[in-house]
């Protein structure tokens, strides 16, 4: 199988989960997780027509991002992964969107970034959906903190808070995943009303249960090992230290 062809099964497989719940394709956005992937198997997805990418690591993706050249125009790629704030400023240089901001500071930190570089930056709040203590994010009770975040949005007029994502915890059978989903559709519906936020961004769904998140509202999968087949983790690295394990 090639990445090409990898890409058209899954966005029919898309298509269909939309169908069944009653949605237009259209809504919902497919983000090729290319994580430790090379920059060549980048280009052949650009190739096959595939322009959102999601990558882990701010070292990791500049050091593709040469290999990349032109090509890169033609695509937007999202940080998903962890940041530490000092590496704030060449993440909002690096990347269209951040999708896991995980604390008011790192927000306010990005904020500042991105005034220096005369840009709006959008951005993702990541939720650790289950209250798993190796998973980044905020506490999905964490309302209170999650509120206050929203509500400094005004005061952060270089960031654009556009919803929520999340990464549920692993189970073999994909239904497992839909309790989370439906989960974290109902926070984002509260922090909407709360905050006067639209939040139109729902991040959920992956490789093994990226069509129950569409039928739970998604509008963007992240999808790596059904397009890219499996990673290859460096010694001191592995997978969990991966935004998207076993899928």
């Amino acid at each position: 199988m090639t990445i090409s062809s990898n890409l058209s099964e899954i966005r029919e497989r898309m298509a269909r989960a939309s169908r069944r719940a009653g949605r237009n394709p259209g809504e919902v956005a497919l983000m090729a997780v290319s994580k430790t992937h090379p920059a060549s198997a980048i280009l052949e997805a650009i190739a096959a027509g595939q322009t959102l990418f999601g990558e882990n690591r701010v070292q990791e993706f500049a050091a593709k991002r040469e290999s990349l050249a032109a090509q890169a125009n033609h695509a937007k790629f999202h940080l998903i992964g962890h940041l530490q704030s000092n590496k704030a400023a060449r993440a909002v240089e690096l990347f269209n969107s951040v999708d896991s901001v995980d604390s008011l500071r790192l927000a306010q930190r990005l904020n500042k970034e991105a005034e220096q570089f005369g840009r709006t930056l959008d951005v993702l709040i990541e939720i650790n959906i289950d209250g798993e203590a190796a998973k980044s994010g905020f506490d999905s009770t964490s309302t209170a903190e999650l509120l206050a975040l929203l509500l400094a949005q005004p005061r952060m007029r270089y960031l654009s808070i556009r919803g929520l994502m999340t990464v549920p915890p692993y189970t073999e059978d994909p239904e497992g995943a839909r309790t989370f989903f439906q989960r974290l559709r109902r926070l984002r519906d509260h922090l909407r009303g709360a905050s006067g936020l639209a939040l139109p961004e729902l991040s959920m769904g992956m490789s093994h249960d990226f069509e129950v998140a569409i039928e739970e509202g998604s509008t963007c999968v992240r999808v790596g090992t059904a397009i890219f087949g499996k990673r290859s983790y460096p010694a001191a690295d592995g997978p969990a230290a991966d935004e998207e394990t076993s899928r």
